[in-house]
């Protein structure tokens, strides 16, 4: 990989950004759930698929909990297998969550999937164009690039806390943008 050192580094700095400005979580995810709601367009009724926040990442959950109370089906992301895209699992306020693969908590196995119509997804760091710097296992990557290969595609928003924005991710080939960006500042649609 070309910018692997250099991804290393900036996953490191983000990681501590993102600690640094996990302190106001609460605050954060209930501003992130106004401005998304304020401006993502998202059909009645759309399945929406989140994420548990883990390792201080921006709290979704109390967007999430206004989807549901909006009657938007939910849904987890659970790990399908090394070098898959992610699948998702049904979700609802309340369900009991169990660890996955990486300690990822994430819907029982009897939970049905969904086919979500847009996609809340985690970041360390992201730039002005959509490009994102995850945890560096591409799975995020595989699965955007698989579900937008749909007749119908998902939107991908990815969740931040605004501290999180860096001049440029070094983005390769399998890198995937997003169309969406929401943070405690702002909700920006990527061009």
């Amino acid at each position: 990989m070309i910018f692997a050192p250099e991804k290393r580094a900036l996953r490191a700095a983000g990681q501590f950004r993102r600690r640094a400005a996990a302190v106001h979580s609460a605050a954060a995810g209930a501003a992130v759930a106004q401005r998304f709601l304020a401006a993502v367009p998202l059909p009645q009724r759309a399945a929406v698929a989140g994420y548990w926040p883990v390792r201080d990442e921006l709290d979704c959950r109390h967007l999430m909990k206004e989807l549901a109370h909006a009657a938007h089906p939910l849904a987890l992301p659970v790990v399908a297998g090394r070098d898959r895209p992610l699948a998702f699992r049904a979700w609802t306020l309340g369900m009991e969550i169990e660890a996955e693969t990486y300690g990822i908590p994430a819907p029982p196995a009897s939970s049905p999937l969904v086919r979500p119509q847009l996609v809340l997804v985690p970041l360390l760091a992201f730039d002005a164009r959509g490009h994102r710097l995850g945890y560096g296992g591409g799975y995020y990557d595989r699965t955007i690039a698989a579900l937008r290969r749909r007749r119908r595609p998902p939107l991908f928003v990815g969740l931040a806390f605004a501290t999180q924005e860096i001049d440029a991710v070094p983005a390769e080939v399998r890198d995937q943008a997003l169309d969406w960006l929401v943070t405690e500042d702002e909700a920006r649609r990527i061009a």
